[in-house]
């Protein structure tokens, strides 16, 4: 009995995309200038008050994780570390991102840097960025004469 071998022509260009695909996927590090290991993702939203930041940290202590604040930029970043290291070649399959990462955001003028805080729950950074109070959006009450 024979066997069919089922040819791909177009197998390693997918495979290259793939590596590509990954490369571009990592980020500077901005505190190196090297790439980051992993690219951590955040939603930002804001309203009449203040910016806030919310980063997917799972797995990771709050001493993992740095907040900095410099030259009108803020720089979150961090290691997280793989911790059965010694027993690797034990796993099938390791698809959860570990290393080094950074990211960092431009500030607007709008914010206070020296009142900026930032927590870390259940896996989850928020970092609150308040608005100066010249910023804050306010009524003008009109005058009739």
């Amino acid at each position: 009995m024979s066997m069919l071998a089922h040819y791909d022509p177009f197998r390693s260009a997918r495979a290259l995309q793939h590596e590509i695909n990954r490369l571009f996927e990592r980020d500077l590090d901005d505190s190196t200038g090297q790439m980051a290991q992993w690219t951590m993702r955040v939603d930002i939203r804001e309203d009449e008050s203040q910016i806030v930041i919310t980063a997917d940290v799972p797995g990771m202590e709050q001493k993992d994780v740095h907040v900095n604040v410099d030259n009108g930029h803020l720089t979150i970043s961090g290691e997280r570390k793989f911790a059965d290291e010694s027993n690797l070649q034990s796993y099938h399959r390791v698809e959860r991102s570990y290393g080094r990462f950074s990211r960092s955001f431009q500030l607007p003028n709008t914010t206070d840097p020296n009142a900026i805080r930032a927590t870390c729950k259940n896996g989850v950074l928020e970092v609150v960025l308040p608005k100066r109070e010249e910023a804050k959006p306010r009524a003008i009450e009109v005058q009739v004469h």
